[in-house]
């Protein structure tokens, strides 16, 4: 049976998480760390991790038709991720890329209560993904190509990126709107060593939407501010020094870099938006650049939405799913203002369940809960300068809602 042309492919890292239940020890951490020792855990949950289940599989929820690639290995982890990709739909992991000489990638998560979690992480066939694993025919037809987490993926930085730039520029050039996602690397990892500026500088052209963290983007366009930051808090959770200010500055340079939308995920203060101001640029977008009868409310703004309220059960793949809710509203055609709501909605509907995939909601269930007058938080961040509509429910700098 010939399988429907999809409007989404979603790229990049897969993994599959590992989570042993863990009891309270005496000796908290130290208890684990005895050489020789058996501890004793209960059971492991497992799960998957990374862009191509948490985007993807979110997109799919909503009811597009998306296909999913991720590279995984011939083995007990591998067939683990495709079993459970499965369960969403039969053909889903159809086009998974299963190699025969490399591992799965796995994180085993060592979570003891009242102890930060612990990851040991193994990035197995992430690190040999590239462009040329991927078949020229399973975009035809698509309209968008989303890609994520490149910082764990060793063929996608090493080079200074050459690989990446080469992949993304594929799809770019089969006449698709491209997407791009982050990750933060481990500052003392191969990722952390390398030169993001010039990474980004050469990817970029080929990018339409990008859409980092701010404590990621800082880390890879601003690293003495990142960690001078870091030193004068003690930690390096940044959320809250990301003021108007800054958020400009580093969006600024990402639009010279050529990009058309720039979207930082700033945790629970929200999502920041900020577009190109060039209407070739905007127009140049592809299969998912604004109609003509929106452009002008998409040209030349810079936004926030504040995150709507919710009891918080767990923020994994939070924001995956707030990309996810920002790349629909782009499918659907959605003003800027629709379109930041409704990818803070699709996060906030993420965070009332403690895994990245249950709480995705339909596409009508996440329009009336938003219409309905779904309460949002306050954003707690230094916007001097800026307004706020009520009415559009969203900060604006400069160009005020249409």
């Amino acid at each position: 049976m010939t399988r429907p042309t999809p409007e989404v492919i979603v790229a990049g890292h897969i993994c599959l998480d590992v989570i042993p239940a863990i009891e309270a020890k005496k000796n908290g951490l130290d208890a684990f760390l005895v050489p020789g020792k058996l501890i004793d855990v209960g059971p492991a949950r497992t799960s998957t991790g990374g862009t191509v289940p948490n985007t993807g599989l979110a997109l799919h929820r909503m009811g597009f038709r998306t296909r999913l690639v991720g590279k995984i290995g011939r083995d007990l982890f591998g067939e683990a991720i495709a079993a459970a990709i499965r369960q969403y739909g039969d053909d889903l992991a159809d086009d998974m890329i299963v190699a025969d000489d490399v591992p799965t990638s796995y994180t085993l998560v060592i979570n003891p209560p009242n102890v930060d979690r612990i990851f040991l992480h193994c990035p197995g066939a992430n690190d040999t993904f590239t462009v040329d694993d991927l078949q020229p025919s399973l975009l035809d037809g698509a309209r968008l190509f989303h890609f994520g987490y490149p910082p764990l993926m060793r063929r996608m930085f090493e080079a200074d990126g050459a690989e990446l730039a080469r992949l993304l520029a594929f799809a770019k050039n089969r006449g698709l709107t491209v997407s791009l996602d982050m990750a933060r690397p481990d500052p003392d990892s191969p990722a952390g060593r390398a030169d993001w500026r010039q990474i980004l500088a050469r990817s970029i052209p080929f990018v339409d939407i990008f859409m980092p963290s701010f404590e990621e983007i800082l880390f890879m366009l601003r690293p003495d501010t990142y960690w001078e930051l870091a030193r004068k808090r003690g930690t390096e959770d940044l959320l809250s020094c990301a003021t108007g200010a800054l958020l400009s500055s580093l969006s600024e340079e990402l639009l010279a870099m050529g990009a058309a939308v720039i979207a930082f995920k700033l945790g629970s203060h929200g999502l920041y938006l900020r577009t190109t101001d060039d209407p070739g640029r905007l127009n140049s977008m592809g299969p998912c650049a604004p109609s003509p009868e929106q452009s002008d409310n998409w040209l030349g703004r810079e936004l926030i939405a504040p995150c709507f309220r919710v009891k918080e059960a767990g923020t994994t793949g939070a924001g995956d799913a707030t990309i996810a809710g920002f790349l629909a509203s782009l499918l659907k055609g959605l003003p800027v203002e629709s379109a930041l709501l409704g990818a803070v909605g699709v996060g906030a509907f993420s965070v009332e369940h403690p895994d990245a995939g249950s709480g995705i909601p339909t596409w009508e269930a996440l329009i009336g809960r938003i219409t309905a007058g779904w309460p949002q938080h306050e954003v707690r961040l230094d916007l001097d300068g800026w307004q706020y509509d009520a009415l559009a429910r969203v900060w604006y700098n400069g160009k005020g809602g249409k």
